[in-house]
């Protein structure tokens, strides 16, 4: 199953962008030129990798089959596209069914259509959801089912000139099981708290200062306990400070029940944001009720969601960071020689594609490379020798290294290099199990690519120098 890619943090603080040039007649967005815009690429670029993604061509076969088809993008370039066309059409299909529900409910506005069309997110689309998606049973709703919604609004409109306990008595009743007015009042709060919580606006603030001045927290859950991660035993770092190896440790520790983690916000500025909101006229009944039930909709409702979140795109951006760094100290792995001393000659077999050669000198650089065809369907046996020979004797090789994947191209190939070459250099059989994983690495700016493949050899030539 293909993950969807979630937008980083930095996303998440700034979620409406500018959309008006890339929204279609329909309203719609316009996915392809959204990602040619993204990308810096040409629109028939684009297209073109579209269409062949979903004709069901994996990434790999596209990046080195189909180059003419996409104007020569690579890997990296087509793997982003790939994420950003499903993330996209993902949102695209989530605003059609959110539109559609609120639509039959009889809710939708102009503004709210307008809003929802506009969100560059999903997160955005779900705040804007929030208060019309059909709920389970909550606090809230069965509050309202013992008509107490009356008595929330009644609070909310800060009125009041006697004690709310003396208005909320009128809602005790003992077939909608309300039996004091204690009970009515807290049901009254549990209608707010659930308000407050499905306000967009109120997410959308609340989500950005956590990112902004939020700290991630690691605590011991046994302090006297030895283990690998008693440096996070007392842990504060800011949320958009904290590396992404810290955050993928303490994920392991909470996992293995060593740590407790936590994102803490700045309650206070919040609590006070709500209330400011909420809070629209001086009411000595009706105060203390709003400001209690914005502490409770924030404790119970919005902090423990918005934590996840904030969690969760944490993980994912370190986890990407990861693979980040393991490809640094792979292409360190693979720049160096494959024998120490020796000007080698990489050989990897092949039918239809040609044989791929590779010479690489005793430091690890790489000095040519060539694709020959002795084999059929083209067999060009004596063009494939005369190559061969010019480039042992051009490089002095050493050493000819042949990779084999399987025994019937080993058959196939092998006595061109033996029959022909013993006498210029020594000959090494490596032969490769059937489910060899080829290595490659790929750097952001796609230099490292551009160097490896520049003769379409990069599979090729990366196994040489890992071998």
């Amino acid at each position: 199953m293909k993950r969807l890619r979630k937008l980083p943090i930095s996303s998440i603080i700034d979620p409406c962008g500018k959309q008006n040039d890339n929204m279609s007649s329909g309203g719609t967005m316009d996915i392809i030129q959204k990602i040619k815009e993204e990308l810096q690429v040409e629109k028939w670029q684009v297209e073109a990798a579209v269409k062949l993604i979903d004709e069901g061509n994996t990434i790999p076969f596209i990046s080195r089959y189909r180059k003419e088809v996409t104007g020569s993008l690579n890997d990296e370039q087509l793997r982003n596209l790939d994420e950003r066309l499903t993330y996209l059409r993902s949102l695209e299909d989530k605003k059609e069914q959110v539109l559609k529900s609120i639509e039959e409910q009889g809710k939708l506005t102009d503004e709210l259509k307008e809003k929802i069309l506009a969100a560059q997110t999903l997160v955005v689309v779900e705040d804007l959801y929030r208060p019309y998606r059909p709920k389970r049973k909550t606090r809230a709703s069965i509050a309202k089912e013992k008509g107490l919604e009356p008595l929330a609004e009644y609070i909310l409109c800060q009125e009041a000139t006697e004690p709310v306990l003396n208005e909320a008595a009128k809602y005790v009743s003992e077939e909608k099981e309300v039996k004091t007015p204690e009970e009515a009042l807290q049901g009254a709060q549990d209608i707010i708290a659930e308000m407050i919580s499905d306000d967009a606006d109120h997410r959308l603030y609340i989500r950005n200062i956590t990112v902004e001045e939020g700290i991630v927290t690691g605590t011991a859950k046994d302090e006297k306990a030895q283990s690998v991660y008693e440096m996070y035993y007392n842990f504060e770092e800011p949320v958009k400070k904290i590396a992404g190896h810290r955050v993928l440790a303490l994920n392991r520790g909470e996992a293995e029940k060593v740590l407790t983690v936590k994102v803490n916000a700045p309650e206070e500025r919040i609590l006070r944001y709500l209330e400011k909101k909420l809070i629209t006229k001086e009411n000595e009944y009706t105060t203390p009720v709003i400001c209690a039930a914005v502490e409770d909709s924030y404790d119970r409702l919005i902090a423990p969601a918005i934590e996840r979140e904030i969690r969760n795109d944490l993980t994912e951006k370190a986890e990407d960071g990861a693979i980040n760094v393991f490809g640094k100290n792979l292409e360190q792995l693979l720049l160096q020689p494959p024998i120490a001393g020796k000007v080698v000659l990489g050989w990897d077999p092949a039918f239809r594609t040609g044989c791929k050669l590779a010479v690489v000198d005793a430091t690890g650089k790489v000095l040519d490379t060539k694709v020959i065809f002795p084999t059929a369907p083209q067999n060009k046996v004596e063009e494939s020798k005369a190559e061969l020979k010019k480039l042992i004797k051009k490089y002095n090789v050493d050493l000819t290294k042949t990779l084999m994947f399987n025994n019937k191209k080993k058959k196939s190939v092998r006595h061109i290099v033996v029959e022909n070459e013993c006498n210029y250099c020594d000959i090494v059989d490596e032969f490769i199990p059937k489910d060899y994983n080829v290595v490659y690495i790929v750097s952001d700016d796609g230099k490292v690519k551009d160097i490896i493949t520049e003769t379409q050899v990069i599979d090729k030539l990366t196994t040489e120098q890992v071998l």
